[in-house]
């Protein structure tokens, strides 16, 4: 990757090309640097990559239905060396940054798919988290919230949903920091704006609002 100045951070910073949007990016802070700018590398169309090199062709991989662009813009990974902590400390600032609308949302998918695979989950336990999350910003209610014990309680959530759950212990050791506390009142909150949109039932994939209700008889451990 490039360097380039950042205003931000005040300083030459590591950069990344969105291709999708044509904008260049901070790494570290997540600001657009230059928009709509054209990226003029060469275009390569191959049928197998046998070197083990970086492919490059641009080409994602499945779209998502829970982003708005199906998932197709570039997601933005952490850099080199950056700690597991990386794309949760970055969250907040960069849910409002750029000109993908489906930034915050991206990179809460990539901290939830970071928790799972530390725990070991499932693919399903990961998409089944990734549903909830996005059925609680949909309310535009959690701003200002805790958004590692909001990920984390999702997870929780999830894991309960598919028979497979998990201690609030276990989900705090990989919820970057955010205590068995306020994960516990996220996960409540989580209950509550989802059991509030229609009152009886909750539709949301395979979830009912029914289904959480089991959530609010577990104690909240401190």
């Amino acid at each position: 990757m490039a360097d380039a100045f950042c205003s931000d951070c005040k300083r030459n910073t590591e950069v990344v090309f969105d291709h999708s949007a044509g904008d260049t990016v901070c790494s570290e802070c997540g600001l657009v640097l230059e928009s709509h700018s054209i990226d003029e590398t060469s275009e390569w169309r191959t049928f197998a990559n046998e070197s083990g090199d970086n492919d490059p062709v641009r080409v994602g991989g499945p779209t998502n239905p829970l982003l708005a662009d199906g998932g197709l813009s570039t997601v933005i990974a952490k850099p080199n060396g950056a700690s597991g902590e990386f794309l949760s400390s970055s969250l907040g600032r960069w849910q409002n940054r750029g000109s993908n609308p489906d930034r915050g949302l991206i990179l809460a998918f990539k901290t939830i798919a970071t928790m799972s695979d530390r725990l070991g989950l499932v693919a399903t336990i990961k998409d089944r988290a990734n549903e909830i999350y996005k059925k609680v910003e949909d309310q535009k209610s959690s701003r200002g919230r805790n958004q590692d014990a909001l990920l984390a309680a999702c997870l929780y959530i999830a894991c309960r949903q598919e028979d497979k759950p998990r201690t609030v212990k276990e989900i705090c050791s990989v919820a970057n920091g955010a205590t068995k506390k306020e994960i516990g009142r996220a996960k409540e909150y989580i209950v509550k704006q989802l059991g509030l949109e229609t009152g009886q039932s909750v539709e949301m994939g395979a979830i009912h609002a029914g289904d959480f209700m089991v959530s609010v008889f577990v104690p909240i451990l401190a």
